[in-house]
């Protein structure tokens, strides 16, 4: 812009704008797209000025000197992240205790092993009947009802945000009046959560890492595990199997599937699962009876998992408290996840009775609830009106039928399995089939039916060193699937024993 354009505009600048010819605006409009170049290239040379400083690595610079703006923009070397030291560390250490956990969790190894077996054999049809989910769809009343909540969210007269971290008052009750029905267990002794898995750890937490546990071998591993998170376990133990500090009650088909106490060391806390993941035994009332009087003598808590309490056809206690004297010692831990599908709702609840009580007289129950207030925020209101739907008197008995799909497939893999002359447990007051081979490595016959057949299954030794030389055999799956994987698992062993004929499942 030369001086004659600047000393028109300032001229101009007071003048009114009426006494301006189109002539002059014209030439002020040309003027204005003057200056607007000359800040824009001023604004260039400045950018492109920085960006040719030195990058830092003193080899090269951001942009090339002759290099423009425009071309400037679409240098990949531009938005290139700056190096970083990979090898840079914090100085926070690891926590310990999670350092003692072997390799990865086992239903995680199993996906992983799953994955690996469909990339080998991209065609075949791979049948699980390994990790515990549900597949039956969740029965419309119960469905109808987490919709309807849903939607009423969207209105000023529906919307709810956070509920008691406890649990919605109607849910409690009816979780006591219904699950606990005539067993004297009051609804505020009853949290609502997201899960057994997530409550066990709650426990866990609540308990501390002072106390000293004892689990069923075989057992659910999370028990384990989540003590030794919590510092409550000395380190593995090579070739055995066990945690140094964790006394492994031995479950097997010589003692009936429950421990001999006489031969087990008192300990804080006893975790015990009926009906047991994995072998399906559900401990009868004279065996629980014989629990509740070894932890009232020794002092000692049973953290009771009752999460398949509804596949019991028998007279099995469904509960730890059908047992006189248990709410003296016992936390009893349940979801709806394997009897109404909420594997992926999540809903679960733990009950502390206010009679349980440390060594110094204080209430366990106070804790647990302090740890759901710090810890937790309340389950998902939508998925307690889908609980509470299920313990309706229609939804209790929808989910039922679903239970009892799944019951009859664990009849026809029991039975398939006992054809041909192994040994067979579980599988009656279970979704669960505990199938021995004897002589054999679990993780050997594990892979022996995944690439013979392409069906999953669960080695039975990661559920501990007593589950060796067995497998687990789940009945989640669809009818037909159950049907398929029975006949190719028959097929399969009838040729490899010689002994038996393959039989119809239908």
């Amino acid at each position: 812009m030369n001086t004659t354009s600047l000393a028109f505009l300032h001229s101009h600048k007071q003048q009114p704008s009426a006494s301006m010819n189109a002539t002059s605006i014209k030439h002020v409009a040309s003027l204005i797209q003057d200056a607007w170049l000359l800040i824009n290239h001023n604004f260039s040379n400045s950018l492109l000025a920085a960006l040719r400083l030195d990058a830092g690595d003193g080899n090269r610079s951001v942009a090339r000197p002759s290099q423009t703006l425009e071309e400037l923009w679409t240098d990949p070397k531009l938005h290139r992240p700056p190096k970083v030291n990979s090898n840079f560390r914090t100085r926070v250490p690891r926590n310990e205790n999670i350092q003692k956990l072997r390799n990865s969790y086992l239903f995680p190894e199993i996906g992983m092993r799953q994955l690996a077996h469909m990339e080998k054999y991209p065609d075949a049809k791979v049948i699980s009947l390994g990790i515990g989910d549900t597949t039956e769809p969740i029965p419309n009343i119960i469905t109808s009802a987490m919709a309807e909540y849903s939607h009423a969210l969207s209105s000023y007269e529906g919307y709810t945000g956070y509920g008691p971290e406890q649990g919605n008052q109607p849910l409690r009750k009816a979780i006591a009046e219904t699950i606990y029905a005539d067993m004297g267990i009051e609804e505020s002794e009853v949290f609502v959560s997201d899960g057994t898995q997530c409550d066990i750890s709650r426990v866990q937490l609540m308990l501390g890492s002072n106390v000293t546990i004892a689990v069923q071998d075989p057992t659910f591993p999370a028990y384990v595990e989540s003590g030794i998170i919590m510092g409550q376990t000395g380190e593995y133990i090579e070739g055995n199997g066990r945690y140094m500090g964790v006394e492994y009650m031995r479950c097997s088909p010589e003692n009936l599937f429950f421990p001999d106490f006489s031969s087990i060391p008192r300990t804080d806390v006893i975790f015990f699962c009926s009906p047991n993941n994995p072998t399906g035994h559900a401990a009868s009332r004279e065996q629980l009876q014989q629990l509740v009087e070894v932890a009232r003598k020794n002092g000692s808590i049973i953290v009771y998992d009752s999460v398949y309490a509804a596949y019991i056809s028998d007279d099995s206690p469904r509960s730890i408290y059908e047992i006189p004297g248990s709410k003296q010692v016992a936390i009893e831990i349940s979801s709806l996840s394997k009897s109404a599908g909420f594997t992926g709702v999540r809903l679960g609840w733990t009950v502390v009775p206010e009679e349980l009580k440390y060594s110094n007289g204080f209430p366990v129950s106070k804790d647990f609830d302090r740890i759901m207030c710090t810890c937790f925020n309340g389950a998902s209101n939508v998925a307690q009106a889908g609980g509470l739907a299920c313990l309706s008197e229609e939804g209790y008995e929808a989910i039922q039928g679903v239970i009892n799909v799944y019951k009859e497939n664990a009849r026809t893999l029991r039975d398939t399995f006992s054809s041909i002359g192994l040994e067979v447990y579980g599988g009656t007051n279970s979704p669960y089939i505990w199938v021995h081979f004897p002589g054999r490595r679990s993780w050997d016959v594990f892979e022996e039916i995944l690439e013979r057949t392409h069906v999953i299954t669960i080695p039975g030794c990661g559920f501990g060193p007593g589950g060796e030389g067995f497998i687990r055999v789940s009945s989640f799956n669809h009818r037909e699937c159950i049907l398929e994987a029975s006949e190719r698992l028959r097929t399969l062993f009838a040729k490899k024993f010689s002994l038996f004929p393959v039989l119809s499942t239908k």
